[in-house]
C-alpha cells in the first residue's frame, strides 16, 4: 500500500493510509498524517512495551527498530514507515524464550524500575548490530541517548558485554 494524504475539506487534517508491518504483523491504517510512530504502537495497534517518555527525543525510551536500525519512534511519524520492517520490544521474545538480551538484562538486573528498559534492550541490539559493543567505555558512549532514572547504568553495560561475548 503507498502511504498518501488525502485532505478531506479545510478544515480537517490530512489523512494517511499505509501498511505498517510490525514484529512480522501487516497493520493497515489510518491516520492523521502527523501521528508518530510511537503513537501508531501504543494507540493503535496496542503495543505497549514501547515507552513515551520526553516526547522529544531525548531519553530514548520509545526507541525500536525499522528495518533493522534503532530509531526514536517519537520522531518518526508513522507513515514513513510504509512497508517497512518495525521491530519493538514484543516482538524479540521466541514464544515463552525471552530474547538473549532481555534474558542477560534480568540476570544483570539491568531493569530496576523497568520503564526504560524497553528501549534500552532495542538500543542494546541496535548497538551489537552495529558493531559498537567494544569496551564498557564504547558501550556507555553508544548508549548514552538512552536515560535510565534508576541508575541502573553498570548492569545495564554488564548485560550488553554478556551477549555481546555470546556472539564472538
Amino acid at each position: 500500500m503507498t502511504s498518501r494524504a488525502e485532505p478531506t475539506d479545510s478544515q480537517s487534517v490530512p489523512q494517511a493510509e499505509f501498511a505498517l508491518r510490525v514484529n512480522g504483523d501487516v497493520h493497515d491504517l489510518r491516520t492523521d498524517c502527523r501521528v508518530t510512530l510511537l503513537d501508531a504502537l501504543r494507540d493503535k495497534l496496542g503495543l505497549t512495551g514501547t515507552k513515551k517518555g520526553c516526547d522529544q527525543g531525548t531519553c530514548g525510551a520509545c526507541t525500536v527498530h525499522v528495518d533493522d536500525k534503532r530509531v526514536l519512534s517519537c520522531l518518526t511519524l508513522a507513515a514513513q514507515c510504509d512497508g517497512r520492517e518495525v521491530t519493538t520490544v514484543e516482538g524479540l521474545a521466541d514464544g515463552d524464550d525471552p530474547h538473549p538480551m532481555q534474558a542477560a538484562f534480568l540476570k544483570h538486573d539491568g531493569y530496576q524500575c523497568g520503564y526504560c528498559t524497553p528501549g534500552q534492550i532495542m538500543s542494546a541490539l541496535g548497538l551489537l548490530s552495529e558493531g559498537r559493543a567494544g569496551s564498557p567505555d564504547e558501550i556507555r558512549e553508544y548508549m548514552s541517548g538512552n536515560i535510565c532514572r534508576c541508575g541502573a547504568y553498570q548492569n545495564i553495560v554488564a548485560a550488553i558485554q554478556e551477549v555481546a561475548g555470546d556472539r564472538e
